[in-house]
């Protein structure tokens, strides 16, 4: 069963919250970050990207960077733009994007229920990525970002969520991207903490490399099992309040060029001329050739097929990317790269227009189910089949494990 942890939570005071939240540091890169901060001395980025505050050019993963990071959460920590809960909590999550709203339980879970399968993976984590955020929770004594889970609905957690969400929020925020981001302290944390006694499995949605440097730092550090470095933060949503959009694909060489590989594959499907960018159900992909959608049905997979297999993306490699493309690991050939669902189609009609790549694949987007489905028989999902948006906000609760910090340099 899985264990909730209520964490004291550091965070910004209220008229600075909106200062400080920030986008996630993987949706970013170092010149994104440096932009994006510019002018604005308190966002998190100054803590989950600082290389933005050395120079330009520095390799993100020198000695310098971590320190530095570390350096600064211990500024804001110790500034008057930041307070520390006295007790610990459980806080609520709402999010809307474009009128459609989901809400989680933003607490921490165990290192344990990650080491012992008790929160299921469904992608691999690069060791070098593992490194880099593991050393981030080291130098810094701290989990600055939280996860995002998902577990099968319940009947005790939405009346409790709604009991917390009745209060008066200590963020209610809507930023740039249109997006309204909303938090609630919960007022019987230990409710929370025995109905997911309660939930059997987690799953992880977006964040296995911090699930995994949590992980590392926890075994690394050691002590007891109540020790707060054994506990990580996560936003824990049911599975009916979770959005996947879908990941899109893009070739970048066609065999003998764009026209033969449309012949090529109109010499084996049912190819559809002038057909919608977005597929409208499971099972449908649109390409974009030579200035044209085209629809497509995909096969279907056997009757013996495995969960992978049966998804979009898997029958998408068994169609047309293995056989006709010689592409057996997405995750390494170079002649395939991967589009967000965010961007949109006409993304994807850029890159092609452009020259930068022969052909662009429009994909149905993944179901929530199929991600569980696939996690609970320990497989691991196709690379880049799932985008979840909207994205959590750093910097509203971050999970300190060592009290000792020290320090009160400027940021």
């Amino acid at each position: 069963m899985a264990i909730l942890h209520p964490f004291k939570a550091l965070r910004p005071v209220t008229e600075k919250a909106a200062e400080v939240a920030c986008v996630p540091y993987d949706v970013i890169n170092s010149d994104e970050a440096r932009y994006l901060a510019e002018g604005k001395p308190l966002s998190f980025l100054h803590v989950i990207r600082p290389e933005i505050d050395l120079p330009e050019g520095t390799d993100e993963h020198a000695a310098a960077v971590y320190v530095r990071g570390a350096k600064n959460l211990r500024s804001y920590r110790h500034s008057a733009f930041s307070q520390t809960d006295a007790e610990p909590s459980v806080y609520v999550y709402e999010l809307v994007m474009k009128g459609r709203s989901q809400t989680g339980v933003f607490a921490c879970v165990a290192t344990s229920d990650y080491d012992q399968d008790v929160i299921l993976k469904h992608e691999l984590t690069r060791p070098a990525k593992e490194d880099d955020r593991t050393r981030h929770i080291l130098e810094q004594q701290a989990h600055a970002e939280p996860v995002m889970l998902t577990y099968r609905d319940d009947q005790a957690t939405p009346s409790l969520i709604a009991h917390a969400k009745e209060g008066e929020p200590l963020y209610n925020i809507t930023f740039d991207d249109g997006v309204r981001h909303t938090i609630w302290k919960a007022p019987d944390a230990d409710a929370f903490v025995a109905a997911f006694r309660e939930i059997p499995k987690l799953y992880v949605a977006d964040g296995h490399h911090r699930c995994k440097a949590a992980s590392r730092a926890a075994e690394k550090i050691g002590g007891d099992a109540g020790a707060e470095v054994r506990f990580f933060p996560a936003v824990l949503f049911p599975i009916s309040e979770v959005t996947i959009l879908p990941y899109n694909r893009v070739i970048h060489s066609l065999p003998g060029g764009p026209q033969a590989f449309l012949e090529t594959l109109r010499s084996r499907f049912d190819i559809k001329e002038h057909a919608n960018p977005v597929p409208a159900e499971k099972g449908q992909i649109s390409l974009y050739v030579n200035g044209t959608w085209y629809g497509m049905t995909l096969p279907e997979a056997r009757p013996d097929a495995s969960a992978v297999d049966r998804l979009d993306v898997g029958r998408l490699t068994s169609a047309i990317l293995e056989p006709l493309l010689g592409i057996t690991d997405p995750r390494t050939d170079p002649n395939i790269d991967f589009v967000g669902g965010i961007r949109g189609t006409q993304a994807l009609e850029e890159r092609v227009t452009s020259g930068a790549s022969d052909m662009a694949i429009s994909m149905y987007a993944t179901d929530i189910r199929e991600l569980v489905d696939v996690s609970d028989v320990g497989l691991l999902m196709p690379p880049k089949s799932t985008w979840f948006e909207p994205k959590l906000r750093s910097g509203f609760l971050v999970h300190l494990f060592d009290q000792g910090l020290r320090g009160s340099e400027p940021m």
